[in-house]
C-alpha cells in the first residue's frame, strides 16, 4: 500500500509559503521607490533604471527564501541591484556617460549610505505637501508629472503663466523651509 502524504504537512507548508509571498509584497511595495532610486543613481538612463529594476524584482523574488528575516531588506535588495547593474553595462558602454568600476563602486556605496536620508526626506515632503492648500498642492503635483511643464500646471489650476512661475517660487520656498524644519526636528528626538 503507498504512504499517502501527511495532509498537516503539506497545510503548513502551503501556509508558510504564503506567508513568506506576503511578507516579500510588503518590503517590495514598501521599499520599490527607495531601491529604484539606488538603481537610478548608478544607471545614466531613467528607462534603463526602470528596466534593471524589474530585473532586480525578479531575481528578489527568486531569491527570497536566502533573505534573513531581521536584516536590512533595502541593503539586501541594493546588493542584487548593484551585482544586475554590473552584469548589464556592456548595454550602457553605448551611452555617451560611461563610468569606469572605481566610480560606480564609489557612487554605489554613497547611495547606499544616503538611502536612510532620502528616504526621511521623502517622507518630510510627504508631510509638508500635505499642509499646502490644494490649489498649490496641484500646482505642483501637476508640474513635476512626467511630461508636464510650467504652462500645463498653470492651465489646470487656472493660473496665468506668469502667477504659475511665482506661484512655484514661493511654494518650493516653502517646501524647503518647511522639509529643513521637518528634518531638524526628527534629529533632534
Amino acid at each position: 500500500m503507498a504512504a499517502t502524504p501527511n495532509i498537516h504537512v503539506l497545510n503548513s507548508d502551503a501556509n508558510s509559503e504564503t506567508e513568506s509571498r506576503k511578507r516579500l509584497m510588503t518590503l517590495m511595495t514598501k521599499h520599490q521607490r527607495q531601491i529604484f532610486a539606488y538603481i537610478y543613481t548608478l544607471v545614466p538612463d531613467r528607462y534603463d533604471a526602470e528596466d534593471l529594476l524589474q530585473e532586480t524584482s525578479l531575481v528578489i523574488c527568486e531569491k527570497f527564501d536566502h533573505f534573513e528575516e531581521g536584516t536590512d531588506f533595502v541593503a539586501w535588495a541594493c546588493q542584487i541591484a548593484y551585482w544586475r547593474i554590473r552584469y548589464s553595462r556592456q548595454k550602457y558602454a553605448r551611452c555617451k556617460v560611461v563610468f569606469n568600476q572605481e566610480i560606480l563602486d564609489s557612487v554605489a556605496q554613497t547611495a547606499s549610505t544616503m538611502a536612510e536620508e532620502l528616504d526621511a526626506r521623502h517622507v518630510a515632503l510627504a508631510d509638508c505637501l500635505a499642509k499646502l492648500p490644494a490649489r498649490d498642492r496641484e500646482l505642483v503635483l501637476t508640474r513635476y508629472e512626467p511630461g508636464n511643464g510650467v504652462e500645463h500646471a498653470a492651465l489646470r489650476t487656472g493660473r496665468s503663466l506668469t502667477a504659475a512661475y511665482k506661484a512655484l517660487t514661493r511654494i518650493r520656498k516653502l517646501l524647503m523651509d518647511c522639509v529643513t524644519h521637518h528634518l531638524s526636528r526628527e534629529g533632534a528626538r
